[in-house]
């Protein structure tokens, strides 16, 4: 077993290809990664599956916006991980905040069990929590095998001293994946300060798009200057922060 993580985020079966070409040991995969990421489809998730041999953890998440969700998104929740696990994913990233801040252990629990032998992620709900230490505690009560987070920051440089914290407090119990700005030069910086050796990065590379007519004056998306931006993941990005942690960790 690898001694060392980088988890690819993608969300388009090109990206997990490229993902893959580079060394990634795994992706999260998700919808609509320029938002942060919602919930995939699963024939997004079955054509991963058809043209790559990568592990797949899931993203669920049934909207933009914060962590805190009502009854009807909890229920889509469930279902989501119900369906995903039907369908043979590795693993799903999930996350519930209450309104003050806490975990939703109950409703998290709840999760869990609907994931069964599924791995199972607390995403970056735990980087808007109100006590990191008391939520690190509890993703380990409840058997969570991952936590994402750029340990409360904008990135995880920002965050470093607490990246730090939440390694040596997990004591193995979790792995800490760190997440955010992540790339060759973070993680070479990171490795000596953190110890931390398992690493989350999209590896986004700008493309154009292949459209040649292109109607001015209307957005189609978040804006009309974006619409014909393609973000896709990078191999060369993959492969370079991969041979840093084999070097750093051993293969």
């Amino acid at each position: 077993m690898s001694k060392y993580i980088l988890e690819a985020c993608v969300d388009s079966v090109r990206s997990a290809i490229e993902a893959e070409k580079g060394g990634a040991s795994r992706v999260e995969l998700c919808s609509d990664l320029v938002i942060g990421g919602v919930s995939p489809s699963i024939p997004l998730f079955r054509q991963i599956r058809k043209y790559t041999d990568l592990r797949i953890r899931v993203l669920l998440r049934p909207r933009y916006g914060d962590y805190c969700y009502d009854s009807y998104e909890f229920e889509e929740l469930k279902e989501e991980v119900s369906l995903f696990r039907e369908e043979g994913a590795d693993g799903v990233v999930v996350g519930i905040l209450n309104p003050d801040g806490t975990l939703n252990t109950e409703q998290l629990s709840e999760l869990k069990q609907e994931a069964g032998s599924m791995e199972i992620t607390l995403h970056r709900a735990f980087d808007v929590c109100a006590d990191p230490f008391q939520a690190l505690e509890q993703a380990v009560e409840m058997g969570f095998d991952t936590i994402l987070t750029s340990g409360q920051a904008p990135t995880a440089w920002e965050g470093r001293d607490l990246l730090r914290e939440l390694q040596k407090k997990s004591r193995g119990r979790i792995e800490i994946l760190a997440a955010s700005g992540i790339g060759p030069e973070p993680i070479r910086n990171l490795i000596p300060f953190t110890g931390i050796s398992s690493y989350h990065m999209s590896g986004k590379a700008e493309l154009e798009s292949a459209m040649t007519f292109r109607k001015k004056g209307i957005g189609l998306g978040l804006s009309e200057s974006s619409d014909y931006k393609i973000l896709r993941t990078d191999s060369h990005e993959i492969r370079t922060s991969v041979a840093l942690l084999k070097q750093a960790f051993g293969s």
